[in-house]
Formats: structure tokens, C-alpha cells, sequence
């Protein structure tokens, strides 16, 4: 019996490979879940669906835009529709553009917080909805970044959308706690995974200090932050909300 047995899971951003979403989606699915991969890239999501279907898991594969609201009303409006609830939302989708203050254009700056923080309003109020109304104590992960928690060169964008959703997670945490309903942050560090790969070839000096800087030596395998993820979807994180997981390889406990 796995951790998250029949569990409706949805995780966007799932079609990278190697990607957090992709690690994600297969952990949960190999623990008993419902898993439905949704990404922008639809050949990619289905992929990753058609690898878990083939290990013997259950999931789908739909396109989405997360940075769109009817998308999200159809995403929503499918789940309960097919399975008639949600347990669980893990807010992975997200872009990374390494550029200094100087070199940082309005669009690069408009287009991080769209995809890394509005996506995750979007998705958390869309989703805590269904599950006010179908009664589910579910669990609503929102994936945010160590560059959230320490200044890191060239990650003004992306970190100003990042540390906004710790404080959104907290609050909403703080809204939906006496229905049981929790949600909580997942901070990476480096995790050797395609976006971390495409960014560093935007900054790619600050991408090799940053390495050399993790304590354990290595970037971190997205199985890690997969873990976490299952352990904040299953049973055993039930009093915990509003909370951060640090998984960095001791990157900001210098």
C-alpha cells in the first residue's frame, strides 16, 4: 500500500525531464496517487504521463497555460468531472531568467512574477475552491527557491516572485487551516534539473560560484525535492502548514 493511495493529484510544470514536476509526478504516482500532469508543452506532459502509465501508475496529461485563468477554470472543472475531487495541488510550474539589475528588461521582470507567482494565485484559489466544496482536507504545495531566503546575483525577478509566495502560502495557510486544509513552501537550492541548466547559460559564472558553494559538493537530484513533495501530499504532514522545507545540500546554512 503506497503512501498516497488513491489520492487526485495535480502537478503543473510536468514535462521537463530532468524536471520537478517530472520527479514529482512519478513519485507520487509510484505511491498509489491519481496523478494529472499538466505543462504548456503537451507532448512533454504526455510523456511523462505515458512513462508513469507504464511503470504501472495512473495518470493523465493535459495542456495548460498557468498563467491563465480560464485554464485553470478548465483544468478544475476536468478533475471534478473525472475523478469528482482533489487532494492535493502541487504549484510547480515556473521560469528562471539570470540577469542582472542593469541588463533585466521590464518583460523579463513581468513575465517571472506572471509565471512564478500569479500562476500560483491563480492555481491556490481555484483550487482550495474545490476542495471547500467537495469537503477534502487536501494539501497545497507551492514551489518557491532559496533565492527567496538569501540574496542571490541576478535573481531579482525571480526572487521577488519567489518570496512573494511565502508570504501568500503563509497567509492562505493561515485562511484555510480550520478546514484542513494546509499549504506550504518547498525551497530548492540547486537542483540539476533542464531550467537550472538553461539559466546558468544566461549567467553562466554566477552559475558555477553558486555550485561550488553547496556544502555537500553536488547539485541535488530532483528526487529530493520529490520526497518532499510526497511527504507534504501524504498523511504524515497533516499538522503542518504555513511551513518551508529547505532542501539546498546546506546552500544558505553558511
Amino acid at each position: 500500500m503506497g503512501m498516497v493511495d488513491g489520492k487526485v493529484c495535480l502537478v503543473t510544470g510536468g514535462a521537463s525531464n530532468p524536471g520537478l514536476g517530472h520527479a514529482i509526478a512519478h513519485k507520487l504516482a509510484a505511491e498509489g496517487a491519481i496523478v494529472v500532469v499538466t505543462d504548456i508543452d503537451a507532448d512533454g506532459a504526455a510523456r511523462t504521463a505515458a512513462e508513469i502509465v507504464a511503470a504501472g501508475g495512473h495518470a493523465q496529461a493535459w495542456e495548460q497555460d498557468v498563467t491563465d485563468e480560464a485554464g485553470w477554470d478548465g483544468t478544475l472543472a476536468q478533475i471534478q468531472a473525472e475523478h469528482g475531487r482533489l487532494d492535493a495541488l502541487i504549484n510547480n510550474a515556473g521560469i528562471a531568467i539570470l540577469k542582472t539589475l542593469p541588463e533585466l528588461t521590464l518583460a523579463d521582470y513581468n513575465r517571472q512574477m506572471l509565471v512564478n507567482m500569479t500562476s500560483v494565485f491563480l492555481g491556490t484559489q481555484k483550487a482550495v475552491a474545490m476542495m471547500r466544496e467537495t469537503g477534502v482536507k487536501g494539501s497545497i504545495i507551492n514551489m518557491s527557491s532559496v533565492a527567496a531566503l538569501v540574496g542571490v546575483p541576478a535573481c531579482s525577478a525571480y526572487a521577488a516572485a519567489k518570496g512573494g509566495v511565502i508570504g501568500f502560502t503563509k497567509t492562505i495557510a493561515a485562511e484555510t487551516a480550520a478546514e484542513g486544509i494546509r499549504c506550504n513552501t518547498i525551497h530548492p537550492g540547486l537542483i540539476d534539473t533542464n531550467m537550472q541548466r538553461r539559466s546558468s547559460v544566461d549567467n553562466p559564472e554566477e552559475y558555477v560560484k553558486l555550485n561550488a558553494a553547496v556544502p555537500m559538493g553536488y547539485m541535488g537530484p530532483p528526487q529530493t525535492i520529490a520526497d518532499a513533495a510526497l511527504f507534504l501530499v501524504s498523511d504524515l504532514s497533516t499538522y503542518m502548514t504555513g511551513a518551508q522545507m529547505v532542501i539546498d545540500g546546506g546552500l544558505i546554512n553558511q
